[in-house]
């Protein structure tokens, strides 16, 4: 068998294998089965970095060692990709460990036990379903018909300008023209007198 035949049956198993454990009731197999996943993850890239070869630096496209220029170069885009999935997995992990670790302290176990709004979206039927997709239709066509705030007067932000404190004064550049007796005579030419 060919490396990369391997390579892609071990990806696959460990893919298979991360998946089944992440959908266990158990914390700690859920974190097993995302380290799984992060693991066949970092499989793949490497699968799909394809042969090795000279490192992708300045200069080292002249083909002076390999004779053979760019093509003897390997492709940075996967590594770099591996190492974001590395960090990715380590920080999940790590966010994973620590929910874990809670879940102990308050309950001494570390499964996700059913509560009650699971019990009763277990035992909904298809009836309810129908009812509830209505109720969300008639939500979302009240949505553009009402606002919380109408007004200016209700609305919970107030904008505050120059004439609203004495002590405040605004110099900042604007945008538009001014609109004063100054502008016009500047538009004019100057002076009338």
């Amino acid at each position: 068998m060919n490396v990369s035949l391997i390579l892609i049956i071990v990806m696959a198993v460990l893919f298979a294998c991360g998946v089944y454990a992440m959908l266990e009731r158990s914390l700690t197999r859920v974190l097993i089965g995302f380290l799984l996943l992060g693991n066949a993850t970092n499989l793949l890239l490497l699968i799909v970095m394809g042969a090795p070869g000279v490192a992708p630096f300045f200069g080292a496209s002249t083909g002076s060692a390999t004779g053979r220029g760019t093509e003897g170069m390997s492709d940075p885009l996967p590594q770099a990709l591996t190492l974001t999935a590395i960090v990715i997995t380590f920080a999940v992990s790590a966010f994973l460990l620590a929910l874990i670790y809670r879940s102990w302290q308050l309950g001494q176990a570390d499964t996700v036990v059913d509560d009650a709004a699971d019990l009763e979206v277990r035992e909904r039927g298809p009836e309810d379903e129908d009812t509830m997709d209505e109720e969300t239709e008639i939500e979302h066509a009240d949505d553009d018909a009402t606002t919380d705030f109408v007004g200016t007067a209700t609305a919970p932000i107030t904008i505050l300008g120059t004439r609203d404190f004495a002590g405040l004064r605004d110099d900042a550049p604007v945008d538009r023209p001014e609109q004063g007796p100054r502008a016009r005579t500047d538009r004019d030419g100057g002076d009338d007198a």
